[in-house]
């Protein structure tokens, strides 16, 4: 296990993380997981008010499950901004209480999504004030926050210095997040990327022509290597539901290194291949299309219909699609049958895609049974 500086928290955090979303079956479950991590030699463990029973869980594990002194692990939880800084504070000392713990060494807030929740944090009197009374008085040692918004909420929250580190999406078939990449990079802020196996495209159980395309290696090896190989990047959740599933993203975690030769020819294979294989319907993923008045995601839908059509990634989209309207600010978007042919997007396209046309076939293809997220709000 490699292990890198957390930004300016200064914390040496283990390349891979344990998210817990995942290990909520049972208090026993939860205690195998962790203590397996940790035997593998994860030194942060991720958890969050909105995980289930994951607090309860992971704080009857450190504390009663396993021989392990608490300043041997960090541990984090995240917890959702709120306009008024005492339910934040109640927020803090809940969460405490249900891992057992006198102290946070990072506190997230959860979901910085939108640009009202950016303004809570902006507030004099919002959430920060009662955050910033935690760090005085040893509750939370650092902080940082979540988002799974768009990019300009998440440059301007980095650019508020608020925070110390930053957990969000990005891998290789979701790059837009790259300028924040950076602007974490630049201001000295850990990255923690959110879900590089699951929600970057169920990598575990990727098709056979995306698996083709990456060999020898197989999808999920190449995408860790991928944000490894970027010493920008601190560490990679992975939410393990029981032990086995840490295998094979452990597999990795001395990889640090930068790309090979031959991992870069597949990088490109897999991005020559998209390009031939939509040609004229690629979507360059350039964001210009919005706003679209009808507050369809235009980008990612047409970005699952790049991967499914290239990569035959269709399961993956169809996980993501079932999203759209179902998520709230979670997943932001109306689904594509909502397109009325204004021809508002048209003409700020660069490849001059027909668009309308475009969601209309990536509804026909994504569209089924919605689903919810685990949380809500």
């Amino acid at each position: 296990m490699k292990f890198r500086r957390f930004g300016k928290t200064n914390l040496p955090i283990s390349v891979f993380s344990l998210g817990t979303m995942r290990c909520l079956a049972s208090e026993a479950v939860a205690q195998q997981t962790v203590a397996q991590a940790i035997a593998l030699g994860i030194n942060h463990i991720e958890t969050a008010r909105g995980y289930g029973q994951s607090e309860q869980f992971l704080g009857a594990t450190l504390n009663n499950g396993l021989d392990l002194p608490r300043s041997d692990f960090y541990l984090t939880t995240k917890i959702s901004p709120t306009p008024d800084a005492a339910t934040i504070d109640r927020h803090i000392d809940e969460s405490l209480q249900r891992l057992n713990t006198s102290y946070l060494d990072n506190l997230a807030l959860h979901g910085i999504n939108t640009w009202e929740h950016l303004n809570w944090v902006r507030s004099e009197n919002g959430c920060m004030q009662a955050v910033r009374r935690a760090v005085a008085d040893g509750r939370v040692r650092h902080v940082g926050f979540s988002t799974h918004g768009f990019l300009e909420v998440i440059l301007a929250a980095i650019a508020t210095q608020q925070f110390e580190f930053v957990n969000l999406h990005y891998s290789f078939f979701f790059q837009h997040n790259a300028p924040a990449i950076a602007l974490a990079h630049q201001t000295d802020m850990g990255v923690f990327i959110i879900s590089p196996a699951d929600k970057a495209g169920m990598l575990y159980t990727p098709p056979q022509t995306l698996s083709e395309l990456c060999e020898p290696f197989s999808p999920l090896e190449l995408n860790y290597r991928f944000l490894l190989s970027d010493p920008r990047i601190t560490t990679l959740s992975v939410g393990a539901a029981n032990p086995s599933e840490l295998d094979q993203p452990l597999q990795v975690s001395d990889r640090t290194a930068p790309l090979t030769s031959e991992e870069r020819q597949r990088l490109d294979r897999l991005q020559t291949h998209k390009a031939k294989t939509l040609q004229s319907d690629l979507c360059s993923q350039c964001y210009a299309c919005l706003p679209c008045p009808e507050a369809i995601h235009i980008p990612e839908v047409l970005r699952l219909r790049n991967l499914a059509i290239a990569y035959d990634m269709t399961q993956f989209g169809e996980y993501r699609y079932r999203m759209f309207e179902n998520a709230g600010h979670w997943f932001p978007g109306n689904k594509a049958d909502r397109c009325n042919d204004c021809g508002d997007c048209l003409p700020r396209c660069p490849e001059n895609l027909d668009i309308p046309k475009l969601l209309r076939d990536t509804h026909q293809r994504l569209n089924g049974k919605p689903g919810r997220r685990l949380w809500a709000g």
